[in-house]
């Protein structure tokens, strides 16, 4: 919460009409009404009290682009916590102003509005990053009128409170701050979730917890994990690989320095997710693999080749037609051969099964289907998979073997 300050209407009044485009804020973690920050690489974002906290204009990679955004100040990856504008990028030029009637204002450099804090119903006093990393627009009386604890983006601080029907969405990449998870805004089948659960907290010690209902705690954070908040700055991250992760660093560092995992949800992203729609922790056509650090890696499978070659976690698509053309159907056996994967599947794209079948049949019965993509073996059953392949993941628990059709032609290509 904002602390109260004294304040005068006179000084409100001559500060609104004199000094309205004001790029001076306060060191103390107070943003005055008419102040403005601009994107450009010479304004200083506004500061909360002690530094930590910094909101403003974050240069990115690319040149002359910016992203309306809070960020840890102190640490050397400067790492960004939330973001406005739904995460697009702005020009250089664009503008950030705190105004009395409608709250934090973004415009590009014609002066377009493009985003503002919700609607603001009473006069705004000031504005405060305070240390927690929370912005807030402050009424008068001290009440905060809008605040960006209340409006997440993909990360949860300490202090923080989701309330129920609160969302967080995941960046679209480790670059692109577009939301990632589903732009249609209908939700796919839960790869996890917790019942009667009302409230997610992150404590001022570091800890996390969901409240149920019944008042009841349902720790995320265990005693033996926490790493006090004293010496040690936390995060929680809906990171853009689906993968909720709460994380550490210390607050006395060297540039190696980095942020390390407390723990993460699901155990297993790769084989948590088994809804029907979507392409899963990978794109439609890869394969999920996970990682030592317990994140996934995403391949192509052979003869496939990445939609987007500076995307590693999109689609794959094939590197040959495939069709029903007549002489496609007539020469098969010719045309076709398999990869054998060990522990591979996408275990939602399924539109035949044969019982029993020999690994000789299972080959057969694919390479002479048109429509057959890849052939799955586990035990005496065999099934046959459609393009595209949704869920791929190569991991022990499948236990059984796929066939991945492919045109000899493009063995050239592999």
């Amino acid at each position: 919460m904002a602390c109260a300050r004294p304040h005068h209407l006179l000084f409100l009044f001559l500060l609104l009409f004199l000094l309205p485009f004001s790029i001076v804020a306060r060191t103390n973690g107070t943003v005055d009404v008419g102040t403005s920050i601009t994107a450009n690489n010479k304004d200083t974002p506004w500061l909360s009290p002690s530094g930590v906290f910094a909101f403003g204009f974050k240069p990115l990679e690319e040149k002359s682009l910016f992203l309306l955004s809070i960020w840890y100040h102190e640490i050397p990856d400067q790492t960004i916590v939330w973001y406005g504008y739904d995460g697009v990028p702005v020009s250089i030029g664009s503008k950030l102003g705190l105004t009395v009637d409608r709250g934090l204002v973004l415009s590009d450099p014609q002066g377009n509005e493009l985003w503002k804090s919700q609607p603001i119903l009473d006069n705004v006093a000031y504005g405060f990053m305070n240390d927690t990393g929370n912005f807030v627009v402050v009424r008068s009386d001290s009440v905060n009128l809008w605040e960006s604890f209340k409006n997440p983006t993909d990360t949860m601080l300490p202090t923080q409170i989701m309330e129920s029907g609160g969302v967080i969405n995941s960046r679209l990449s480790e670059t692109n701050f577009s939301q990632g998870d589903i732009t249609s805004n209908f939700a796919y089948d839960a790869y996890y979730s917790f019942n009667s659960g009302y409230q997610v907290i992150f404590d001022n010690t570091g800890f996390m917890y969901i409240l149920t209902r019944n008042n009841q705690r349902f720790d995320l954070t265990t005693r033996s994990m926490l790493f006090p908040t004293t010496e040690n700055f936390h995060r929680a991250t809906l990171n853009f690989d689906g993968v909720f992760t709460q994380y550490y660093h210390p607050k006395t560092f060297d540039n190696g320095t980095k942020w390390t995992p407390i723990w993460s949800q699901p155990d297993n992203i790769c084989v948590d997710i088994r809804g029907t729609e979507g392409s899963g922790a990978c794109g439609f056509n890869s394969i999920c693999k996970l990682n030592d650090y317990k994140r996934p890696d995403c391949k192509c499978p052979r003869g496939y080749s990445l939609l987007d070659g500076n995307n590693t976690y999109g689609s794959c698509k094939p590197n040959f037609a495939q069709g029903c053309l007549e002489n496609d159907i007539n020469s098969a056996e010719d045309i076709n051969d398999f990869e054998t994967l060990i522990d591979t599947d996408w275990p939602t794209s399924d539109y035949e099964q044969l019982v029993p079948a020999t690994e000789t049949q299972c080959k057969r019965s694919c390479i002479n289907d048109c429509f057959c993509a890849v052939a799955i073996l586990r035990g005496d059953s065999y099934w046959k998979k459609k393009l595209p392949l949704s869920n791929g993941r190569d991991d022990s628990v499948v236990n059984g073997q796929a066939f991945m059709k492919f045109k000899k032609s493009n063995l050239s290509l592999l």
